[in-house]
């Protein structure tokens, strides 16, 4: 297959979540086929709700600027299926994934023929062995790997851990995980292994007990991530200086609750470092200070400031959007905003536009290209009443079109709601 083949063999076998398979049967049989790759290299796991990339990319940059050869696997993608494999920084080359994907693919046909599994690999799966197999290619020294969903049943928890940690849990998919804090903290805390420390950002009473009472059960060591640290703004909109004990730093990505992803990867990387790793103190500060990590607070400035700024931020759950909230109260106060907003089927749109909404003069209800993008005017009819100046838009370019219509120098677009619609406006907009 060429990269076009494979990107569309893996999408026809369903939408990333709902046909996902919960279960590490299949995918151990197929690492197992191809000689299990992920043993080749230890990793760095990471579970949660809200920040578990944010943290991955930091834990990523920290090691990068370390010296060590890292591979970083993330989801979703925002713009390009390569966006979720990175060696040294560097997104997978479209032949190389199309020659993975169709080595994977292969195989995980052959099990089916041998009679070894019942249907093909899921796309999450597939391309999590891709990863795999990516990484141990590329001979490197670390991968850093985010959970898709959960974690005790996610494709990924069939890697060699070295230090493991769970970024906040919140509400989210819980049809999958579990209606209480309780039950979903339960299934992020699966990726915890017997021995392996496991760092714990700050939690609910409930989702940490829950995380205790797994690491309690594998006697594996609880750090949890320290919050005596001080978060100041920095010089520039949104950005914030972390100090803690012999850190200060000005974060690269924007908002005060990076700085609470930053001292998970600080201990992440003090971590490794009592296990014998070198990570010294100014490659800490230095991967904190050059993170990339888009559609996450990504301002998208108007040259010459002759249109509106834009502001993308996924904002896809009620945490992450009361986050985003907090921002645009501490940061665009005497700013106008238009809030392009979209959601998913699955999601709670209420919950989240009961936070957003009020911050914003004028809202533009659009939908992302997807199955599971919930309709506008489905959407319009539930939120209604809570938004005087509701318009929908057919699509992103019609709803920019719209916010852009009647807009002035001092107004900002806000771009959210959904990861797959920031990823659309990236495409249209970068």
């Amino acid at each position: 297959m060429n990269f076009s083949e494979s990107v569309a063999y893996l999408y026809s076998l369903g939408n990333e979540v709902l046909a996902m398979k919960f279960g590490l049967e299949t995918i151990r049989t197929l690492a197992g086929a191809l000689g299990h790759p992920q043993q080749k290299f230890p990793a760095v796991h990471i579970a949660g709700t809200n920040g578990k990339g944010s943290t991955a990319a930091m834990t990523d940059a920290i090691l990068r600027a370390a010296g060590y050869r890292t591979g970083l696997y993330t989801s979703p993608n925002l713009i390009s299926i390569t966006e979720r494999f990175r060696v040294d920084g560097h997104e997978i080359k479209e032949e190389d994934f199309a020659r993975l994907a169709t080595i994977v693919r292969k195989a995980g046909e052959q099990l089916v023929v041998d009679g070894l599994l019942e249907t093909p690999p899921t796309f999450f799966e597939q391309i999590t062995m891709i990863g795999y197999l990516y990484f141990a290619e590329c001979r490197i020294d670390v991968a850093v790997l985010e959970v898709g969903m959960g974690g005790r049943l996610d494709a990924t928890n069939i890697c060699q851990p070295v230090v493991t940690a769970i970024t906040p849990i919140g509400f989210d998919h819980q049809q999958y995980l579990g209606n209480t804090l309780a039950e979903i903290a339960g299934e992020k805390a699966g990726i915890i292994k017997s021995g392996i420390p496991v760092i714990v950002a700050p939690q609910e009473d409930e989702a940490m007990q829950a995380i205790a009472a797994r690491a309690i059960s594998l006697n594996a060591p609880v750090i949890p991530v320290s919050d005596e640290f001080v978060a100041e703004p920095g010089a520039e909109f949104g950005r914030y200086r972390l100090r803690f004990g012999q850190y200060d730093v000005l974060l690269a990505l924007r908002g005060r609750h990076q700085a609470t992803n930053a001292m998970a990867a600080i201990h992440i990387a003090e971590q490794l470092n009592h296990v014998g790793w070198n990570i010294k103190h100014a490659a800490i500060e230095a991967g904190l200070s050059n993170t990339v990590w888009p559609g996450r607070l990504q301002l998208i400035q108007s040259p010459n400031n002759s249109l509106p700024s834009i502001l993308l931020d996924g904002a896809h759950n009620a945490a992450g959007a009361q986050v985003l909230r907090e921002f645009l109260d501490a940061h665009c106060r005497k700013v106008s905003i238009t809030m392009i907003f979209g959601v998913m089927q699955d999601k709670a749109p209420q919950e989240m536009a009961e936070l957003l909404f009020p911050a914003a003069q004028k809202i533009i209800l659009t939908k992302a290209n997807g199955p599971r993008a919930a309709e506008p005017q489905t959407l319009a009819l539930e939120l209604a009443p809570l938004h005087a100046g509701l318009t929908c838009a057919a699509n992103l370019t019609e709803a920019l079109a719209e916010a852009s219509r009647h807009a002035v120098q001092n107004e900002l677009i806000v771009i959210c709601g959904s990861l797959y619609l920031v990823g659309e406006a990236l495409a249209l907009l970068v």
